[in-house]
């Protein structure tokens, strides 16, 4: 049973909520974050990424970037343009992208249930990304950024949280120079309130989609707090961290493909003679070949794209991860035809996040230098749940959502 509760939410005032959105700290590097910020001063990279209202050649992991951020986002409360709701809500968060929408609720839940796993994850992270969010959200006072959940099938609870967008006016409602749409409505009655958190109550897990390194962070300064205060009581903020909850049917997962820099010194015929042994390889023609089904794959070598299928041998039976296409590529290519061993630390080995389209695939190749790429067919949201459910870490990188969370729109204090 899921505790998903209300929080006094710290948020821009409406009007400047447009100026205010930004990315996750994460998508992005410093340069890229830098210009983005220019020419907009509300930005809330100026508090998630601060490192870029300093000299370039400052650290961005020195106590002078965590102090900015602190700095930055009280400045946005002392001068007006973010307010303190003055009782616990909860707000209902709608995102619009591509002429598809997500409909979730944003609440804060325990450190205690990600702790007993009523929180479920899917993916390993890394301690250093983990300790710059926790000094940022200890510095800052606060969970800067919402953590990305999803539920299961609850038609209850999906159906209150549209019969309020559908009756009520939202606080907002703009689209981002990105494309992708944003708009909040309020519940803070008693009745509405009290409704979304019976209904959170019968959930019985929420999953982590998008986000691990701001849970762990968070769940890891909650931690520090509670050990510098013995006698809190469990009810203080720094006990809980902020997150979107959405429903699984409203979810969905680009895929996330491949490049190689070289074929481990093999010819391209070579190559793709070998992976006969593994896979039926065809010729695509026509243009980018799109993978329609999972074990199927799209190759781009030597300028033309080929349709890979697995065979039936090379895909494991009653073995959920061992059977996923990016296992079945690192298992049945890349470690045995090229020797790529660890996709996590294999220079070898580039990532490109599905929302570039398969056209990055083909300049990477034919303007970047890269050997060859690999187009994958998205993981289902219903088999990332089974992963986490079963106690299981996907691969790395095998999934991207979209649209992201934005930044700025709510902040949880501590």
């Amino acid at each position: 049973m899921a505790i998903f509760r209300p929080f006094r939410a710290l948020r821009p005032q409406r009007s400047l909520a447009a100026e205010t959105v930004a990315p996750p700290y994460d998508v992005m590097d410093r340069a890229e974050a830098k210009a983005m910020a220019e020419g907009r001063p509300f930005s809330f990279l100026r508090v998630t990424r601060s490192e870029i209202c300093l000299p370039d050649e400052t650290d961005s992991y020195s106590e002078a970037v965590y102090a900015k951020a602190k700095e930055n986002l009280e400045a946005l409360i002392e001068n007006g343009r973010f307010y303190r709701e003055k009782e616990p809500v909860y707000l209902i968060y709608r995102q619009t992208m591509g002429g598809r929408e997500q409909i979730g609720a944003v609440g804060c839940v325990s450190i205690d249930e990600y702790e007993s796993g009523t929180v479920r994850r899917h993916e390993m992270t890394r301690v250093e990304k983990e300790e710059d969010r926790i000094r940022h959200f200890d510095v800052c006072d606060a969970n800067t950024e919402p953590v990305f959940l999803a539920f299961r099938r609850n038609d209850s609870l999906r159906a209150a949280l549209r019969e309020w967008v559908l009756s009520h006016e939202a606080d907002f409602d703009f689209v981002a120079e990105d494309g992708v749409g944003h708009a909040v409505w309020t519940v803070g009655d008693k009745e509405g309130v009290g409704r979304l958190e019976a209904l959170f109550r019968e959930t019985p897990v929420l999953y982590i989609a998008d986000g691990h390194h701001r849970s762990a962070s968070a769940y890891r300064t909650g931690m520090m707090r509670r050990a510098a205060n013995p006698g809190s009581g469990g009810d203080e903020e720094f006990n809980f961290f902020m997150a979107v909850a959405f429903p699984e049917e409203e979810l969905a997962i680009y895929d996330y493909n491949r490049v190689v820099k070289d074929l481990g010194g093999m010819t391209a015929d070579a190559f793709v003679a070998a992976l006969g042994g593994s896979f039926v390889v065809e010729p695509a023609g026509g243009g980018p070949c799109r993978p329609s089904r999972p074990h199927e794959f799209g190759m781009y070598l030597g300028r033309s794209w080929y349709r890979l299928t697995a065979r039936d041998e090379a895909v494991p039976k009653d073995d959920i991860i061992g059977a996923l296409d990016v296992s079945v590529l690192q298992d049945r290519l890349f470690r045995p035809i090229l020797g790529i061993e660890d996709p996590r630390t294999d220079s070898r080995l580039g990532f490109v996040g599905g929302i570039r389209g398969l056209a990055e695939l083909e300049r990477l190749v034919d303007e970047e230098g890269m050997a060859a790429a690999f187009a994958l067919y998205p993981v289902p949201v219903g088999t990332l749940l089974d992963v986490a459910d079963a106690g299981l870490i996907m691969p790395p990188k095998s999934t991207w959502f979209e649209p992201k969370l934005g930044s700025g729109l709510f902040v949880h204090e501590l």
